[in-house]
């Protein structure tokens, strides 16, 4: 493709470049100007995602959409993440309801196959779930206003600056 540079596969996958400019850009790399922005919006719900998985795009999408994380071309990672939900949901349940053990014919205990099927699931999961900012630690190096804009400047700074100076404490111990 002309003009598209795609970098090698070695090491962590990098980033995106809303999610850095969210968490405030910690590492205070320069930023990827010529990173792809897709056009702002949610993509439509698949109709083949099995109910739960319906029910979780329903619940989650605007949130995302609102953050600025969720667009057009996320749907297969969003549907991805919805999907694995449902499944592990489904075989939660299922747990839940028949228990994790069986006997078998000749006396083993065995596991039932829907705790790997579980587990499986909720690696897939907690997988989309860091590339989307869903889990409580991916949230935590986001930093958004209420409105899902970004917040600009440097939360320590913003800390110190708002510390009061003694004199000023003074001042107002002695007009008490």
């Amino acid at each position: 493709m002309k003009g598209v540079k795609v970098m090698a596969g070695r090491g962590r996958p990098p980033k995106p470049t809303a999610i850095k400019e969210l968490e405030g850009n910690p590492g205070k790399r320069p930023l990827n100007k010529n990173e792809p922005k897709p056009k702002q919006g949610a993509p439509k719900c698949p109709s083949w995602l099995e109910p739960d998985a319906k029910k979780e795009w329903r619940r989650l999408s605007k949130e995302l959409e609102a953050m600025g994380l969720l667009t057009e071309v996320d749907m297969a990672a969003f549907a991805g993440y919805c999907q694995a939900y449902a499944r592990w949901k489904e075989a939660e349940e299922f747990i839940s309801k028949h228990g994790s053990i069986l006997k078998t014919a000749s006396g083993y205990i065995q596991q039932i196959p829907q705790v790997s099927i579980a587990q499986q699931n909720l690696k897939q999961m907690r997988n989309f779930c860091s590339e989307l900012g869903l889990s409580p630690s991916a949230r935590s190096r986001l930093n958004i206003n209420n409105s899902g804009n970004v917040i600009e400047g440097d939360a320590m700074e913003d800390l110190l600056f708002n510390v009061p100076k003694a004199e000023d404490l003074l001042n107002k111990k002695d007009d008490d």
